[in-house]
């Protein structure tokens, strides 16, 4: 889908990794400069440089990494024209429809693209999708970025109300994912456009409650059993290591230095205060040669005798000697603590997605002369009959889709 050498190129579409929570589409252009809060870069410096660099800015404000895309990058830093799917749908999505290379698949409507990139990686040159947009301008802009992409080999975009004109396959398809307003009114269609020789299943991405039951009634309707709702909820963590802890003489040699430096700055504010007083006491000596008299009112300079060093603050910890001993003895004495190094993991207090519900169903094969547009009630036996005995790879896995 994009560029696989190693280094980037000219022309080469490249995600902009800014912070946790800034991503940014960049294509390639030399002569051009990408400027913001983290400094100003030259596409030109960033050609021949290897995909994961780290870049640092040419005035020094700060620096970017330059990633190659990823459908799960690109679904973070893609321009948004519509609510998008996030990885937690994607990847649930992608597994219980059985997604996998060589799958063909239905996507009604193809919005900002989000989905449709994670599906052409999945089913690959082997597997096609069909992606159907009713808005015109976000089909246009969505089929630029599928060629610009090299997406074209993989994805047929077509630019059509599936509601009321269905879609332009029969019988061809492994799954259908339905991102619509009314998914209910398409149901039928996609009933057509699923193939009727293994299982085949949809599903239906709504994003309140009342959706959900009309498109229930409509799957009940049309003759798809299974039918299952979940809401996907995803709450990453982030994990930070924490150094270990001083060993015991390490804490007492550091208490020891924090209490010399303390004893070395009082000694100082004695000497310090001793001259002064000295000083005083010689500008009062070259005061009283010069005049017959002391001045009224003047003051004299204490004597050393008279001299007291300054106390300690009360926020001053002084600590004896002994009491120094005594503490590192019972310390030593107690159990030492594991000096390896522990992890601490929060949880983001933000997460990028919505609430949102899917509604799966699967459609069994229809036994040979029964008609496409019902399940006949006497056929329960053989479907099931079918669906026993249906290659493994029919049968539905969670570790068959691949999102990795």
């Amino acid at each position: 889908m994009w560029s696989t050498a190693r280094d980037i190129a000219a022309g080469d579409l490249v995600i902009v990794w800014l912070t946790r929570e800034l991503l940014q589409p960049l294509v390639i252009t030399p002569g051009k400069e990408f400027n913001s809060k983290f400094g100003v870069y030259r596409h030109s410096d960033l050609v021949g440089v290897p995909y994961g660099s780290k870049i640092g800015s040419r005035n020094g404000k700060g620096f970017i990494h330059v990633l190659r895309p990823t459908p799960e990058l690109w679904t973070l830093a893609l321009p948004h024209r519509t609510q998008i799917l996030y990885l937690a749908d994607i990847a649930f999505v992608c597994s219980w429809l059985n997604i996998k290379p060589g799958s063909r698949v239905i996507e009604a409507g193809t919005g900002s693209g989000s989905f449709s990139h994670s599906v052409a990686r999945t089913i690959g040159p082997t597997g096609h999708l069909w992606s159907y947009e009713f808005h015109e301008a976000r089909a246009n802009k969505a089929r630029e970025e599928f060629t610009r992409h090299g997406m074209d080999d993989i994805v047929t975009l077509t630019h059509r109300n599936v509601c009321k004109d269905g879609f332009t396959v029969t019988d061809t398809v492994d799954a259908v994912f339905l991102d619509l307003p009314a998914p209910w009114e398409a149901v039928d269609h996609a009933k057509k456009a699923l193939r009727k020789d293994r299982i085949a299943r949809i599903c239906c991405f709504s994003p309140c409650m009342e959706q959900v039951l009309r498109t229930v009634n409509a799957l009940n309707d049309a003759g798809f059993t299974d039918i299952t709702m979940y809401e996907t909820l995803s709450r990453p963590h982030q994990v930070d290591s924490v150094p270990p802890p001083l060993p015991i003489s390490a804490i007492s040699a550091k208490l020891k230095k924090t209490e010399q430096r303390r004893e070395d700055k009082r000694l100082r504010q004695i000497a310090q205060s001793r001259a002064a007083a000295a000083n005083k006491r010689k500008r009062a000596d070259d005061a009283e040669h010069d005049s017959d008299a002391d001045p009224v009112g003047g003051k004299r300079p204490k004597m050393d005798d008279e001299e007291q060093a300054p106390t300690p603050s009360e926020n001053t910890l002084v600590v004896s000697e002994e009491e120094l001993q005594l503490a590192e003895s019972s310390l030593d004495a107690a159990e030492p603590l594991p000096l390896t190094k522990m992890s601490l993991s929060k949880a983001f207090p933000e997460v990028r997605g919505h609430t949102s519900y899917l509604t799966f169903a699967c459609l069994l094969p229809m036994p040979q002369g029964a008609p496409t547009g019902e399940t006949p009630a006497d056929t329960t036996e053989e479907t099931s009959a079918v669906d026993v005995n249906m290659p493994a790879e029919d049968t539905h896995s969670s570790d068959t889709a691949v999102i990795s």
